[in-house]
Parts: C-alpha cells; structure tokens; sequence
C-alpha cells in the first residue's frame, strides 16, 4: 500500500474500572474469639492447669483480656465499627465445673453476653468446644477417653435449651486437627505425647462428638440454626510441578490436613467453616518431600513468620467447593505494624470475592480477631486484634485497620481507594481521612435531600 494511504493506527482507549468490589447481599462481617483467650480466670480447665505447672507467668492467660468481665464494652466496640456478625465460643469448664454439676449462675451468665450481642442486632455464631476441656474431663483421658463424647454431648444437651435464642449458627468443634497435631506431632500443648493409637482415638472420638450433636441439634431445630465445624485449612503446593514426589506429598497432606474430618462426618454439615493462616511448599529431596521453611521462600510474613499468601484462600476455597455453604470462621494476621494489617484484609478479601465469582458460595468472614487475645503457648505477644489491647491496664484502642474493614462493611465490598493499600508505602491515615471526608459529604447530601434545604 502507497505510503499516503496508510491508516494511522488509534491508541487503545484506557480502561478503568473503579467500581466498589461488591459481595453478596447478606453477607456476613464480623470478628472471631474463643473464651480462654479472651475471658480471662478460667481455672476450671486444663489449660489453665497445664500453664501453672509448664509455663513461665508470661505465657499464663491469667486475666488474659477480661471480657469476662468486660463484653458489654467490646461487643458496643463492634457495633460501632459496624459488624453484622460474630464468632465466639462458651467455656465447658465454667458451665460444668465437675462432673455432672452445672452452675446455673454461669450459665445465666453466658445467657447474659449472647443476649448482649442479639440486642445490638449481631448474627451470633456460637462455638461448643475451643480446645479447652474442664479438668474432670481431662483426668479421666480427655478425647482419648471413648466416654467424653458422650460427655460433650450431655453438657450441650444441658446448656443448648438455656442459650438457643441468642445463636443464629452452630459451631460443634474448632480445628480438631490442630488440636491433634499440636499434641501429638509438634508435643507442645496439654496432654502431650507421642502415641499414634491416642491420635486415632482422639480423631475418632472427635468425629463422634461432633455427628452426636449435630444430630441432637437438628432434633430440636429442625427448620434452621445450621451447624458446622470450624476446620483449620491449608493450601499446599509443590516446587516442582513436574515433580511426582512432591505432588504425591501435596495430595497427601491436603488429604489428611483438609478433607479426613469431612469424609468421616460426611452428612452432617450444613456448612464449611474454614479457618486459613498457612501456605506450604513441599520440594523433594531424593525420594521424599519436605516442607520448606517459610522465611526462605517469601517477602512477607507475619509476626509469627507464617506467609501472607492470599491467592490460598481461593485455591482451599475452589477445592472445597461443593455448592454448600461456606464462612471463614477465622482468617487474620499477627502484626505490630497495622498497614500490614490493611494490605492482609484487602488482599485476602479480594481472592475470596473471586471464589465467589467462580461459583463458590461464600456467606460469611469473621476476622481473627475482634480484640488482641492471649495466644495460647505463644502468650501475648502475637498481635492478632482490630482492636488494640494495652496488657497493663486492659484498655481497649481501635486500630486504623478495623475503620478500613469498617468501610468495608459499610459498602459490603472493597471500595477502588482501598485497592491501594496493597502497595507498601500507603499508610492508613491517608485514605481514612479522605475517605472519611467522602462519608460526611454523602451524608450531608441525604440531609439535603430529605430537609429539601
């Protein structure tokens, strides 16, 4: 073609789309905690004994936050921030503080802190068993003992009826495999030891436990109140994809860590409950497969040195999928530096909006946690909370990152501003102020239009 006749080519129009990152109507916003870590005194338990006799004061609970004493203030604390939701768990020692004898008066208390969340108008999810078991439990064998199901089942029985009005969803068990491998692999919480046969009983009994009361639960609700475990999730890759050492290590540890519990109480789930902190690499060395060491392999990590890794959470959420309902009962960070904090909640939430676009159905995120808690063996130190605990006077301070997942909530999705914390240098304040000064204009405009002045 003669050089005149040339047809200049045009520049590609940009493309921007600064729409909010919508989630489903619905959905559910909230935090997480469990009663020993939060409650404080609860020396009715093993764990509090274990801590007296194998743990520096450092590491004891102790007063551990004092919501015992002090929910009122914590759950008004949520509302404000504006959660529609939260995950919280009952103390079986209080309750049955021995064998058979129930103390009324703590159980009108629990009455009294689920009601407290209710009249604020929060979806409450209730968890039965945190990892704690009341001592009496403990002494005749804890879950290796084939009775304590039935032991469980009755103090549920018992404490159900008293509390059913306040709880929206059941949580039977949290994490029952890491109370396995924290006991019996990694030996470092109570009852510790190496036993293979007290691993089987133990799953075996806990996988008991939760099908008896997931049966009870449904015989006295049978249109509703759904019921579910919290199951901690771990997504697994290989270094090699080629490599078929290392993807049968991936297939089998996914195996074991994330689907055992579910096919042993197949049917008796009405939804997923995923708690997801750990990413894990497996490279081979000769014919075996090793984890490698988290530090070696990332930039970011957490307080604690477990990887920041979002894209897992879609990749355990596609692989679970199975058009049944499912909520992140925990998903959080340790961290001292609250933009870390920020680009986590945006990050993560991002990869679970887009297992929802692929099909996933994605009801609920609770964050790990509502307030910094003790950290079971860790202690203190580790600063999980959106909101701050000063551990000398037990004062509460909002962190910068819960008005982000405030903003958050209030859009139900991620708005464009935000996006940007995903870059390391945006600190908080910078698009809070602005974003604060946006909400003010939007409510002066609806006062305008409603006063029509």
């Amino acid at each position: 073609m003669p050089q005149d006749e040339t047809v200049p080519l045009k520049r590609p129009k940009e493309r921007h789309d600064h729409a909010i990152l919508k989630f489903p109507e619905g959905f559910l916003w909230g935090t997480a905690t469990s009663a020993h870590q939060v409650e404080g005194n609860n020396i009715n338990n093993d764990w509090w004994e274990w801590e007296q006799t194998h743990q520096p004061p450092h590491l004891q609970s102790q007063a551990a936050c004092d919501q015992y004493n002090r929910y009122d203030q914590d759950f008004e604390l949520a509302k404000e921030l504006n959660h529609n939701a939260h995950r919280l768990s009952i103390e079986w020692s209080r309750i049955e503080p021995k064998e058979g004898k129930f103390d009324a008066a703590e159980i009108e208390h629990y009455r009294k802190v689920l009601k407290a969340l209710k009249d604020r108008g929060i979806t409450v999810m209730l968890t039965l068993w945190h990892f704690t078991l009341p001592k009496w439990v403990a002494d005749k064998g804890g879950w290796e003992n084939g009775k304590t199901p039935e032991y469980f089942e009755r103090f549920v029985k018992r404490i159900v009826p008293e509390i059913s009005d306040y709880v929206d969803l059941w949580v039977t068990l949290n994490e029952p495999g890491v109370y396995i491998y924290e006991t019996y692999i990694e030996k470092i919480w109570p009852h510790s030891k190496k036993s293979l046969l007290g691993q089987i009983k133990t799953f075996l009994n806990l996988t008991s436990a939760h099908k008896r009361v997931y049966k009870y639960l449904h015989s006295i609700f049978p249109a509703g109140k759904p019921v579910g475990i919290a199951n901690n999730i771990l997504s697994f890759e290989s270094y090699h994809k080629h490599s078929i050492v290392e993807q049968i290590a991936v297939c089998l540890n996914d195996m074991f860590a994330n689907h055992l519990f579910y096919l042993f109480t197949r049917g008796t789930h009405d939804f997923l409950g995923i708690n997801y902190y750990f990413h894990v690499r497996f490279k081979s060395q000769g014919l075996v497969a090793k984890r490698e060491d988290t530090p070696k392999q990332t930039h970011d990590i957490s307080d604690l040195g477990w990887e920041i890794y979002p894209e897992g959470i879609f990749e355990v959420l596609t692989d679970l999928s199975d058009h049944i309902p499912i909520y992140i009962t925990e998903c959080g960070i340790a961290s001292t530096n609250d933009d870390r904090r920020n680009r986590f909640l945006i990050s993560y939430l991002q990869e679970i909006s887009r297992a929802i676009k692929s099909g996933v159905n994605v009801r609920g995120f609770f964050y790990w946690s509502l307030i910094d808690n003790f950290e079971w063996h860790l202690g203190f130190e580790p600063r999980f909370g959106l909101i701050e605990v000063d551990y000398t006077n037990l004062e509460r301070r909002i962190r910068p990152s819960a008005l982000v997942y405030t903003d958050i909530i209030q859009n139900n999705g991620i708005p464009h501003s935000l996006l940007r914390f995903i870059g390391h240098t945006v600190q908080a304040e910078e698009v809070l102020e602005k974003r604060q000064k946006e909400i003010g204009k939007e409510i002066d405009k609806k006062r305008i239009a409603k006063t029509g002045s």
